[in-house]
């Protein structure tokens, strides 16, 4: 009986245990489900920010663009090519402003002429430039005149490689420098500090220092805008001075016509085809005609009257029998020196191999960008795009390096000096 009763005792309990792990279970998955259904929510709250949020994102996106534009503005304030007495204080407050800016705000500066690039591009390092504006400059000055670049290290090795090579060959004279460009003298310092003297500027230092006997030596390659202006500001002073003189630039006189030579142009066709040729690797410029290369030396360009030194360069390079070498402009001015019709030039001598090469004496943003860049405006670009050539390559180095340009500047003051010292005995 006793027995009996354990067995039935035993069986509801077996029972009562299968029916509450049923409801354990029952019980476990609805906790799961309304765990998973919680967290599901809480991860949608999170996928779509509160409107507090976007507002808050939304005031940060329109402050970064703010601090961004001001910046831009500043920058635009000096990108002009008229000194004033707010200058300095203006370059100082645009490069602080610049260095306030977190990187994603500087990425948003945009204006009229103003871009990141302006104080972010690393241009090479102006401590070792040296602008040449001291005094103590004694009776005889050699102001080297200049259009200027704002990049590093082409003002060092270009500008300041003939600025050096003068200032050896005449050491009794004080060599000093002078930009043409505003634009590049307020870049330089707002963004380095380095402060170079304009063309006023360093004729007021000259006659603050006494000086009797004054050269001008430009670094222009032509008698173009650039040496009138030149020329213009030096007359306003000449009368400071017991002599003036101003030498030739690179290529010396214009000439009348498109086929005008003279010994400066083919120095200069003969010096810089070298260099070329050199660092292209080939021995000679009929071995690289041979391998079906041909080089493009590109200038600036002007509408002014000068323009034909270009097309006299060409005709240079025709004489001295340079079939394989050619002239072309970023301007495009003469017309025959754009860069379609250099491209249909080279196509049409079959060469498939092209060297470019900047014909300027700085080898600064027309050199990197326009020659040289990515764009597809560039004439790197414009060469690819033809489909008409299996290699382009590019050469970014200035005339100003190359120690056969220099020696013609100096060739040039020496023409200058002796022609003053002449004039001073009589």
């Amino acid at each position: 009986m006793k027995k009996k009763i354990v067995v039935l005792m035993l069986s509801a309990a077996m029972t009562m245990s299968m029916m509450t792990g049923c409801g354990n279970t029952a019980k476990d998955d609805s906790a799961s489900t309304t765990t998973e259904t919680t967290q599901d929510a809480e991860a949608t709250e999170e996928a779509e920010p509160t409107e507090e949020a976007t507002e808050e994102a939304t005031d940060d996106s329109a402050s970064d663009q703010e601090a961004a534009d001001k910046v831009a503005a500043l920058i635009d304030q000096i990108y002009v090519q008229e000194r004033n007495d707010n200058t300095d204080e203006q370059c100082k407050e645009a490069k602080e402003a610049w260095d306030a800016l977190t990187d994603a705000q500087k990425e948003l500066v945009e204006g009229e002429n103003a871009d990141p690039d302006y104080f972010g591009r690393d241009t090479g390092d102006a401590s070792k430039d040296d602008p040449l504006n001291g005094d103590d400059i004694g009776d005889n000055e050699l102001l080297v005149v200049s259009f200027g670049t704002s990049f590093n290290d082409s003002r060092t090795a270009d500008i300041g490689g003939i600025e050096k090579a003068l200032q050896t060959a005449y050491p009794d004279w004080s060599v000093r420098r002078a930009f043409t460009a505003q634009i590049i003298i307020n870049h330089v310092q707002a963004r380095d500090d380095e402060k170079i003297d304009n063309m006023d500027q360093a004729l007021q230092r000259a006659v603050d220092n006494g000086v009797k006997n004054l050269v001008v030596q430009p670094t222009h390659l032509m008698h173009g805008a650039e040496y009138d202006e030149l020329t213009e500001a030096v007359e306003s002073y000449k009368d400071k001075f017991e002599s003036v003189t101003i030498a030739e630039p690179l290529l010396g006189e214009v000439g009348d016509s498109d086929d005008a030579v003279n010994d400066d142009k083919k120095a200069v066709a003969e010096a810089i085809t070298a260099e070329a040729v050199k660092t292209a690797g080939y021995d000679s410029l009929e071995v690289a005609e041979a391998d079906g290369t041909a080089f493009v030396f590109m200038g600036h360009g002007t509408s002014h009257t000068a323009k034909i030194s270009y097309s006299q360069m060409q005709s240079q390079m025709n004489d001295l029998g340079y079939k394989n070498v050619f002239i072309g402009t970023v301007e495009g001015e003469p017309e025959d020196t754009a860069c379609e019709a250099v491209i249909e030039k080279i196509k049409e001598a079959g060469y498939k191999k092209v060297v470019l090469r900047p014909l300027m004496v700085v080898a600064g943003d027309h050199a990197n960008n326009d020659m040289a860049g990515d764009d597809e405006d560039s004439w790197k670009s414009q060469f690819e795009a033809s489909g008409a050539f299996d290699q382009i390559d590019t050469q970014i180095a200035g005339l100003g390096e190359i120690a056969a340009i220099q020696d013609l500047y100096v060739a040039h003051s020496k023409a200058a000096i002796d022609g003053k010292s002449a004039s001073t005995a009589n």
